[in-house]
């Protein structure tokens, strides 16, 4: 069994209005050193017995379908399930 841990982000070039209504929240209730925040999305896949690669397998799935790629960037990480 692999865990794979996926981490989607909005790209650099895109606006963040999420983010930017938490970074002025949390100015309001005092925490000034905050000049950013970016909204992500975090998901974990179990995948069991495969045939396939890993690696192709999890950019598959995330380029078809768990992220928007005109707007969005991933990274993950792929490890032993316990």
């Amino acid at each position: 069994m692999t865990k794979v841990k996926i981490y989607v982000t909005l790209r650099e070039s895109v606006l963040d209005p999420q983010g930017s209504a938490v970074q002025e929240s949390l100015a309001k209730i005092g925490y000034n050193e905050v000049s950013d925040v970016r909204i992500g999305k975090y998901l974990e896949l179990q995948i069991g017995e495969t045939e396939r690669d890993i690696d192709t397998l999890v950019k598959e799935m995330c380029e078809k379908l768990l992220t928007n790629t005109v707007i969005e960037d991933y990274r993950y990480e792929v490890e032993e399930a316990n």
